[in-house]
């Protein structure tokens, strides 16, 4: 028995709580919301009529699984872009449109929201990071970023600031796609001299030795060629020539 089928042969609001076993509030409620003008309470209607409500009061999530940003999203995070990229492409792609926008942490809340399984591991396998669980900064301080026992340049001495001694050298790391590869970067800021280092490894270990090699070699280098041309002029000319070669590591 249904109410629908009840109430067509014509019982109280009573009669059918009582034989289905509900409050009568309860029935008189759903008559009061799912009653059709038209055709009066009938059980394919008053379904339609719920599940519309249903689905104003709480709609769709902006990254639910048949949404156009989510196939996106997927898109670009198999290409290694980071939440704050792919949010910014979004909103780039449809400024006028704000449903299409969604923030990073939308896009975080999406991935961790999965259920366990497969695409969980490979969603959470295209972060950077890579965690299994969303690490929350709720109560504590930012750490992205942060060096430890960083010396901000704007500390550095005047001589070094305004390029006139030279022997000051600046270093840079560059990282390829995936920390695949990785190259370190010598600038001596008075001659704007550059040196590229191949690294064997992204680790900040490999960074500082590997340059201290360069830097090592190219002051011996340079040393060894001013020796050179002071000995073949003292043979051009005549005159006597001894050597005091002091090798010195330049400033960094």
């Amino acid at each position: 028995m249904t109410i629908a089928s009840m109430k067509q042969q014509g019982s109280s609001v009573q009669a059918i709580a009582r034989i289905l076993g509900r409050a009568a509030s309860t029935v008189s409620r759903e008559l009061a919301r799912n009653t059709c003008s038209a055709v009066g309470y009938a059980s394919a209607p008053a379904q339609a009529l719920s599940t519309s409500r249903r689905e104003a009061a709480r709609p769709c999530p902006k990254l639910h699984p048949q949404s156009v940003s989510w196939r996106v999203v997927l898109t670009l995070l198999e290409w290694k872009w980071s939440p704050q990229q792919i949010s910014g492409t979004l909103k780039r792609m449809s400024p006028n449109d704000p449903t299409q926008h969604v923030s990073h942490e939308t896009i975080y809340t999406a991935i961790y929201a999965q259920p366990r399984g497969e695409l969980r591991r490979q969603l959470i396998a295209c972060l950077r990071h890579g965690h299994s669980t969303r690490m929350s900064r709720k109560g504590g301080t930012d750490r992205r970023g942060q060096i430890p026992d960083m010396v901000s340049i704007h500390v550095r001495p005047p001589e070094v600031d305004d390029r006139v001694m030279p022997g000051h050298w600046e270093r840079d790391f560059i990282k390829g796609a995936g920390n695949q590869s990785s190259v370190g970067v010598l600038v001596e800021r008075t001659s704007r001299l550059v040196l590229l280092a191949k690294m064997e490894d992204a680790t900040a270990a490999s960074f500082a030795t590997r340059l201290d090699t360069e830097l090592l070699r190219s002051e011996f280098s340079r040393q060894a060629s001013e020796l050179d041309t002071s000995y073949q002029a003292s043979q051009a000319y005549g005159i006597s020539y001894r050597s005091k070669a002091n090798v010195r590591l330049p400033r960094i």
